[in-house]
């Protein structure tokens, strides 16, 4: 089941590319103000939030099958609504459609990870999504940027068409869902473990910096009067260097916060080679070191977040956890347009290390608070 899900979120992969490239279709094709992209972005982010936690009701609830099929269905519709929209009101309300359906997906998908592994093996297998995700992305890097050399709405386009190629295989291969045998817990319940709010909060803070560097590489690009198409092949480079790590680093044989403590560490020197980047080769240099940090962070969060939940809201577990994406999405646009603006990619980038730096010094401090009782 692990490996129909992986190739499926492969195929999917291919095509998830726009999110870096709503902010510069929303500048270039419609004419928005920087301030009014960030704007927009925010408003996006704020709709992942309701997303992702009906992906987990629904995951808990009608099972893990129905609720992938139902959102990448829904990204499918909104994705060409943006493609095919000549206003900018159209492609406003669009991308909030997007942001309301983007998120249902994903809780449905680690659950279903953590749904077949033992506990021991999650790091394992969520990296092994992680890195057929990577060598997605490497096509997904040099497919936008031969797309936008053709239009950037030609990237919805493909992004519309992976998701619908992905609901199909999700739809035929993954096993027919099964209704719980037990009463699940409330809601209410999950929002009173002490340890996943705190979880939460050290995942919205990596999840802010994360969707800094998703929104504000290719406005940083567009700033400095380097080629949009820049954007593509910084996320080729990433992938390429996330699979190669997966081979030459066994970040399994780490415990979880010494990981994400090797994690930020890496991420803030990428993120000060990105501030003293004025050429795409340096950006790209700087884009193997944050990638590397990347490797050591994503699955370990994952792995905590599903080691707290119970069996039968593990759904609803990683959607609370995954509320952090949600936050993020809404706060960076906001956050990156504004130092942007105020002190350019160098202001960005120095300030994102730093806060990168002070959660890797943080880790020992969430070690003893995540602690089993």
């Amino acid at each position: 089941m692990v490996w129909v899900l992986v190739v499926a979120r492969a195929v999917n992969r291919i095509g998830a590319f726009t999110l870096p490239f709503l902010g510069v279709v929303l500048t270039v094709e419609f004419g928005a103000s920087l301030s009014q992209t960030g704007l927009i972005l925010a408003l996006f982010g704020a709709a992942t939030i309701p997303s992702r936690l009906l992906g987990g009701q629904l995951a808990d609830r009608i099972g893990r099958r129905r609720t992938i099929v139902l959102g990448l269905a829904g990204c499918a519709v909104a994705q060409t609504w943006i493609a095919v929209s000549d206003q900018l009101w159209s492609a406003v309300l669009a991308a909030l459609l997007l942001g309301l359906v983007f998120e249902i997906y994903e809780p449905p998908s680690q659950a279903t990870i953590a749904d077949v592994t033992e506990p021991v093996d999650r790091p394992a297998a969520y990296g092994l999504l992680g890195a057929a995700m990577a060598a997605a992305g490497v096509l997904a890097g040099l497919l936008a940027a031969a797309l936008s050399h053709w239009g950037l709405r030609w990237l919805f386009i493909a992004d519309a068409l992976t998701c619908l190629a992905c609901a199909v295989l999700v739809a035929r291969a993954l096993p027919a869902d099964v209704r719980p045998t037990s009463e699940p817990t409330t809601t209410t319940t999950v929002w009173r473990d002490r340890r996943l709010l705190i979880l939460l909060a050290g995942g919205t803070v990596f999840a802010t910096m994360y969707m800094q560097l998703v929104i504000g590489l290719p406005l940083s690009l567009l700033e400095q009067g380097l080629p949009t198409s820049g954007t593509g092949f910084i996320l080729a480079v990433s992938a390429v260097t996330l699979i190669l790590a997966q081979r030459l680093l066994r970040v399994q044989r780490l415990d979880d916060f010494t990981s994400l403590t090797i994690g930020y560490a890496l991420l803030a020197i990428g993120l000060i080679v990105s501030a003293f980047a004025e050429t795409l080769t340096v950006y790209l240099l700087a884009t193997v070191l944050w990638s590397l940090g990347e490797l050591f962070l994503l699955t370990r969060y994952l792995t905590l977040a599903s080691g707290l939940a119970p069996d039968h809201a593990r759904g609803r577990y990683l959607a609370v956890f995954g509320l952090s994406w949600g936050i993020a999405t809404a706060i960076a646009p906001l956050t990156v347009t504004w130092l942007l603006e105020s002190f350019g990619p160098e202001g960005l980038w120095l300030s994102s290390a730093a806060v990168a730096v002070a959660l890797a010094a943080s880790q020992p401090w969430f070690r003893t608070r995540l602690a089993p009782a």
